[in-house]
């Protein structure tokens, strides 16, 4: 199926140990939300020939199903505002597409964020419908944001993520939480082979824990355990409200990672919505991506991609 709205259709595999039963009741059992009273019923959608075989051939709604067919269908989309702003590109050519990502923009759709992330509005605005993001950035992150042009390359670039090839570098503002002589302490997690961080311009640490993110749990949790996420840290500037300006290298790519990790050790994110427990924020989340360098893997050529924005003001 073609993309529809610079998104992707869907793909419904039926499992290799399903029990046999009608399409319908396979989509619905895997997708519960096709059955939504605001949606369109779903028997009227097979009716429409709105869901289909890999071949393009339509579905019934009561034909039976086998382990390995599969059902292919466009998402409907809930109405969604999706404001106007600018979403630059740093550098484009045959492989790679950068962009200069804002605050409060999501990487993929998802959610209540579809037309308006980041993926859907470059597929439409440049008419690369194979777009496809190298990395992730949290919604609520900005700065610099690969995407891949060619499915070809894709795995190449993927790779080279993988293997922690890539230099990344994040500026981050946070206040941390009182501790002995001005320094944010960590809060004791076995293992986690930390010394108290000072905040004071020029110190330097690296931050070590082991990271668990769970299905269903919006938040990364800070376990026991040999660490598994790792974080250069150099303290930049001070201010006299007692916030601090940090530079953060991250070594891993752990969901929430630099989020995670500072707001464990009493000093978490200006505008941080989630750590250490959920909230409504205050302002932007004072988190960019400044940095992203690495060899491409496809032309050989050194790539360095900083980012023009700057973290924004505290609030008001």
């Amino acid at each position: 199926m073609p993309q529809r709205d610079g998104l992707d259709p869907v793909r419904h595999r039926v499992a290799r140990e399903a029990a046999r039963c009608a399409a319908l009741e396979s989509l619905l059992t895997r997708f519960p939300a096709l059955g939504d009273p605001e949606a369109m019923p779903l028997r009227e959608r097979f009716a429409r020939g709105e869901i289909v075989r890999a071949d393009g051939t339509t579905w019934a709604a009561d034909a039976p199903v086998e382990p390995g067919d599969e059902l292919w269908f466009h998402r409907e989309l809930r109405e969604e505002a999706v404001p106007e702003v600018d979403l630059p590109i740093l550098h484009q050519d045959d492989h790679l597409l950068v962009v200069d990502k804002p605050h409060d923009m999501a990487t993929m759709p998802r959610g209540a964020h579809v037309l308006s992330s980041a993926l859907v509005r470059l597929r439409r605005s440049t008419g690369i419908t194979t777009l496809s993001p190298l990395h992730r950035l949290d919604r609520r992150t900005a700065g610099v944001l690969a995407f891949g042009v060619r499915p070809a390359d894709r795995s190449v670039y993927q790779e080279l993520f993988a293997r922690r090839a890539v230099h990344k570098e994040y500026l981050a503002r946070v206040r941390p939480a009182a501790g002995p002589a001005g320094s944010a302490v960590p809060r004791g997690i076995a293992g986690s082979g930390d010394a108290p961080v000072t905040l004071r311009v020029g110190v330097r640490a690296v931050l070590r824990d082991r990271l668990l993110k769970e299905r269903g749990d919006l938040l990364t949790r800070v376990v026991e355990g040999e660490p598994n996420a790792i974080t250069e840290l150099e303290v930049l500037a001070q201010a006299d409200d007692g916030t601090a300006t940090l530079l953060l290298r991250p070594l891993t790519g752990r969901t929430h990672q630099l989020r995670a990790q500072l707001s464990h050790r009493g000093m978490p994110i200006l505008g941080e919505d989630l750590y250490p427990s959920p909230r409504d924020p205050e302002g932007p989340l004072q988190l960019l991506a400044r940095t992203l360098a690495f060899t491409d893997p496809v032309t050989g050529q050194e790539r360095r991609f900083t980012s023009a924005l700057d973290l924004p003001g505290p609030p008001s």
